[in-house]
């Protein structure tokens, strides 16, 4: 009986001391220790003092040619057409006739207008003899004046005559046809013929907007055609338009270009090249010069107190393996980057080697 009596004391306490012993082996955090920050090595470039080259600077273009003047010419009012005179292809010269509208009208004015001057002229016979008064005379006098307009008017609008030299490009109607005023489908222009002038031409260039400044009035560029392989053709300028396109960054030149011998056609494909005489400007090594990925923006590396400073240029003239670069950051003694500077980011900390 007293065996039976020590087993619960046993399990009680052996109870008691496993849970005591369950207390004091409890795991105790272990405290976080921050990782060391690691600085960023400097990375090794080679670089090359900038300084500023004459180059004479030539600036190449495309364009199409264009007529200097087009003219869609078409009657005031809709009508018959009585004859057209001339055909595609003809030569026409400053007033010749092209083509004739029915005068129907015009004549009935002119007969108004013979009534009206013979009534005229009697009531100024009327007038100085003391039998007609001042404001009656001046009443007809006005309705003569009214009537004599609209004569002018339809003689010039009747029988229409060339503007310029030039040459006939399109014709739509035959003689007796509706001219109604609305574009034809065959040219969706609402004329008769056009006339264009083909001697001088004309060629608009798109120029960047950076050789704003250097543009005139009066300079020369050279033209070349691609079907006339010898051929050469001087033109001038003498427009400048007088804003920048902020899509395009560019402006539009309009070139005069005397056509030797007919040779060039409205619509040919031309090469333009200006002389803008020398310059001075930095010319680096293409290699030195970045593209940032999926754009078409440039730029080169220079060093900054031994960091990496990004900076955007232009892209002039090519030289061989040679760029002239372009930017209003970039001065005279800058450190170009131009070893290792496609592992560079803005503001990498850099070591200049030799």
């Amino acid at each position: 009986m007293n065996y039976l009596r020590t087993i619960p004391v046993i399990l009680i306490s052996g109870l008691i001391l496993s849970g005591c012993s369950s207390k004091t082996n409890t795991a105790v955090p272990a405290t976080t220790v921050p990782a060391p920050v690691v600085e960023k090595a400097a990375i090794p470039v080679k670089v090359a003092t900038l300084a500023k080259t004459k180059i004479s600077r030539t600036i190449d273009y495309t364009a199409s040619i264009l007529p200097f003047e087009e003219v869609n010419m078409a009657p005031s009012t809709p009508g018959r057409i009585d004859k057209i005179y001339v055909e595609v292809g003809a030569k026409v010269k400053r007033n010749e006739k092209l083509f004739l509208m029915d005068r129907t009208q015009l004549y009935q004015l002119k007969l108004q207008l013979s009534s009206l001057e013979k009534d005229l002229s009697r009531l100024d016979t009327l007038l100085k003899s003391g039998s007609a008064k001042q404001q009656q005379y001046d009443q007809m006098k006005t309705q003569y004046d009214v009537t004599k307009t609209n004569v002018d008017f339809m003689e010039e609008n009747t029988l229409m005559k060339s503007p310029f030299v030039g040459v006939v490009t399109g014709k739509y109607f035959e003689n007796g046809e509706m001219y109604s005023g609305a574009p034809t489908t065959q040219s969706g222009r609402s004329a008769v013929v056009t006339v264009m002038q083909v001697n001088p031409l004309k060629v608009n260039v798109n120029i960047s907007e950076q050789y704003y400044p250097l543009i005139k009035n009066g300079m020369k560029a050279e033209i070349s055609a691609d079907v006339y392989k010898n051929e050469k053709f001087t033109g001038t300028v003498y427009r400048i338009y007088p804003t920048i396109n902020p899509g395009t960054r560019s402006f539009n030149v309009e070139l005069e270009l005397p056509n030797r011998n007919d040779l060039l056609k409205p619509g040919m494909f031309v090469r333009v090249s200006m002389d803008l005489g020398e310059v001075e400007t930095f010319v680096v090594p293409a290699n030195t010069v970045m593209v940032q990925d999926g754009t078409n923006t440039r730029f080169v590396y220079v060093e900054k107190s031994k960091l990496a400073q990004r900076i955007e240029v232009i892209i002039g003239k090519r030289f061989d393996d040679q760029l002239e670069i372009i930017s209003d950051n970039l001065k005279e003694g800058d450190n170009l980057v131009t070893q290792g500077q496609a592992k560079l980011v803005n503001g990498d900390k850099i070591e200049i080697v030799m």
